[in-house]
């Protein structure tokens, strides 16, 4: 099974990971493209889902009440702390442009229903994880801290020529509170627009054994598996991250054969 898919630019929403329809049984994902002053109604119908501002400004009208102006950069290599806004099941909203926006769409199915959130700038957490050659900062928008009772949800940027996520990690089984099991998405973008990285995704007995290069706009589905990243030199390297499964976290293990890497 081929676990990377492209996102090819249109208006509107446009999903790329739809469970009963991809690797994932958990986990959904598309992209909304807005031009100023165009409008969409979404539902959410029995998912919780999170809108994470890539680029642009938006507003929001949800339950009579509107909100105003979120967003906060115009690309997410202008700034690390992205604002994002969640709603739970069973909720419409409606998102205006005010200028070009492009918004991830985050979503998992939950049997609670919990109250819609606005997450401004103030919210968010961010970290430098790992060093260098596998150092990254990583920012963490929807978690526990917020109203989402499944999603977890982060941005990396990733020191050009290094690693992210090394060791291996991998977060597919039932070993608390160390691990859990969780779906998990990466979504790329580069700049310069021309830039590729490499991601890996593999099985202790190499049922999948994977190393894809990832362009602009390409996301690469975690069912399963050690997965791990390398940026090339000379360009700037983000990837959104998603997870869903079940516990609400950042558990996971690193690859026995290489967890001796990150005690040195």
């Amino acid at each position: 099974m081929n676990f990377k898919k492209t996102y090819v630019p249109a208006k509107g929403y446009t999903p790329l990971c739809k469970i009963g329809e991809c690797s994932l049984k958990k986990l959904e994902f598309g992209i909304i493209e807005l031009d100023p002053g165009e409008r969409l109604t979404y539902n959410t119908e029995d998912k919780e889902t999170a809108f994470i501002m890539l680029e642009g400004h938006v507003n929001v009208e949800v339950n009579g009440e509107k909100w105003e102006n979120i967003g906060n950069r115009m690309s997410v290599f202008e700034n690390r702390k992205a604002e994002s806004f969640y709603m739970p099941r069973e909720q419409e909203c409606v998102i205006e442009a005010i200028d070009k926006i492009k918004i991830a769409v985050c979503a998992t199915p939950v049997t609670e229903k919990t109250e819609p959130q606005v997450l401004r700038e103030d919210h968010v957490v961010l970290k430098l994880l790992g060093e260098v050659p596998f150092q990254r900062e990583t920012s963490f928008l929807i978690d526990g801290n917020s109203n989402a009772k499944i999603l977890t949800i982060g941005e990396a940027y990733t020191t050009e020529g290094n690693w992210a996520g090394f060791p291996p990690h991998k977060h597919d089984e039932d070993n608390m509170p160390t691990e859990c099991i969780a779906e998990e998405i990466y979504y790329f973008l580069f700049e310069p627009k021309q830039g590729f990285g490499v991601q890996c995704l593999y099985t202790s007995d190499g049922s999948i054994d994977e190393a894809y290069r990832v362009k602009n706009d390409e996301l690469v589905e975690f069912p399963y598996g050690f997965h791990t990243t390398v940026s090339t030199p000379g360009y700037k390297t983000y990837f959104l991250w998603l997870m869903a499964g079940d516990y609400q976290g950042f558990n996971r293990s690193n690859d026995p054969e290489h967890d001796w890497i990150a005690h040195r």
